[in-house]
């Protein structure tokens, strides 16, 4: 339960990106790509260095809106939500501005940790945070989208939040709801957010991404164009199956172990590990199929540094007893020192390549969809990718939107008001 907040914030994925990093083979035609892969703390393992990597667009809104800021209405005696953009028969509140805005710091501090001047930092929020108001148009624009093409997420909505309740060591659903609500979190805003990011995946994979091929040819022409920056050092990509033995009595640890080793004789047999990953590792890294990263020489334990670089690609470890649980490690590409092969780097050239082609094929069908769309924003606020300013008209609410929202809540809806305060 520690972990749920964190939790929660991983459950926002980007609304824009690639493929995922060259670690396993794909398809030419690729889906978005996925949450990079947490940091990682493992006894005995170094973390490797940080490397360079491509810009990435701003995050869509967070998954766990702030409350709303309350209002005194002498009339009605109820909460008073300000209304800052509406789309089409939906809006974008105050209060999840604001939340966006914040989520888009933590971002920026996360990823700029121990890496940035203040300097660099400050830079980094103040251009998280002027793209706040124009993701969460672009995350409503999306999830509108999705109910047109009658797409439904239910059934991978119920299987996100058994992963989370999984992590968390919670024997219920109803101990995760309970567990959701402690932390101040409104228990159907929090499933609502997680169907809401899936649906906007499937409209990018569906929109976008499908119609964005890498041929063959293209890959060799860049390789050829750039070998340079494909001479390394030696370097080993791992992934791994961790079975958690933290919290555990000394009579659990030999079925602990027998599902260890489970995992890896059916990954012998034949089994995808990163499958098996997603099913049977205890690992923050499960998501994404157990990838650990990459590594020179020095970044890993003397231990484990001595057994992964005599290993060739696709070598399983035997499941290893650690600090933290039984381990079993995958070598899924060994790098020899110098040029590497335009086989062993043309995954990630496609996932270079891909992701150059997908923020603007993105930008571009989104602005199709707001084209398409009733899109306005309240005076004082800026949409980067529509403008701001707008002269808006007072406007009722309709059906739609009084039902979209709680039935506690009386909307303040746009309209001339004096002393309004600026979200620039």
């Amino acid at each position: 339960m520690r972990n749920l907040v964190f939790i929660v914030a991983l459950c926002a994925v980007l609304l824009l990106g690639g493929l995922p990093l060259a670690a396993q083979d794909q398809p030419q035609t690729a889906p978005p790509k996925p949450a990079p892969a947490p940091t990682l703390e493992k006894p005995g393992m170094a973390a490797p260095e940080p490397e360079a990597k491509p810009e990435k667009p701003a995050k869509p809104a967070a998954l766990a809106p702030a409350p709303a800021p309350k209002t005194s209405n002498p009339e009605s005696g109820k909460t008073v939500e300000e209304i800052i953009a509406r789309v089409n028969n939906e809006i974008i509140t105050r209060s999840e501005y604001d939340k966006a805005r914040q989520t888009a710091e933590e971002d920026a501090k996360s990823e700029c940790q121990n890496r940035c001047t203040p300097e660099q930092l400050q830079t980094a929020v103040e251009d998280r945070r002027k793209f706040a108001l124009r993701d969460l148009v672009d995350q409503s624009l999306l999830v509108q989208r999705a109910k047109d093409m009658g797409v439904s997420v239910e059934t991978e909505v119920i299987k996100r939040l058994d992963a989370i309740r999984i992590e968390n060591k919670l024997d219920s659903m109803e101990a995760l709801e309970k567990a959701v609500s402690s932390q101040g979190l409104n228990w159907e805003d929090f499933k609502n957010n997680i169907r809401n990011t899936l649906l906007t995946q499937r409209v990018i994979s569906s929109e976008v991404g499908s119609h964005i091929t890498i041929s063959d040819d293209e890959v060799s022409k860049y390789y050829e164009a750039h070998k340079t920056e494909y001479v390394r050092p030696e370097q080993v990509a791992l992934r791994e199956i961790v079975v958690s033995t933290e919290g555990k009595k000394p009579e659990e640890l030999p079925e602990l172990k027998k599902k260890a080793e489970t995992a890896l004789k059916r990954v012998q047999d034949g089994e995808d590990f990163g499958e098996i990953a997603k099913r049977l590792s205890d690992g923050s890294t499960k998501s994404q199929g157990g990838f650990l990263g990459v590594y020179k020489r020095g970044e890993l334990s003397k231990e484990l540094e001595d057994k992964v670089f005599k290993m060739k690609r696709k070598e399983l470890t035997e499941v290893m007893e650690t600090k933290q649980g039984y381990l079993v490690l995958e070598v899924l590409e060994h790098y020899d020192e110098g040029e590497q092969s335009l086989a062993k780097v043309k995954n990630e050239i496609m996932d270079k390549l891909y992701s150059g082609r997908m923020e603007p094929a993105m930008r571009e069908y989104l602005k199709t969809l707001r084209e398409q769309s009733y899109v306005v924003i309240k005076p004082g606020y800026q949409d980067i990718a529509g403008g701001g300013g707008s002269e808006i008209q007072e406007v009722s609410a309709t059906p739609e939107v009084t039902k979209s929202k709680k039935s506690h809540k009386k909307f303040l809806l746009f309209g001339k008001r004096s002393g309004a305060t600026s979200g620039t």
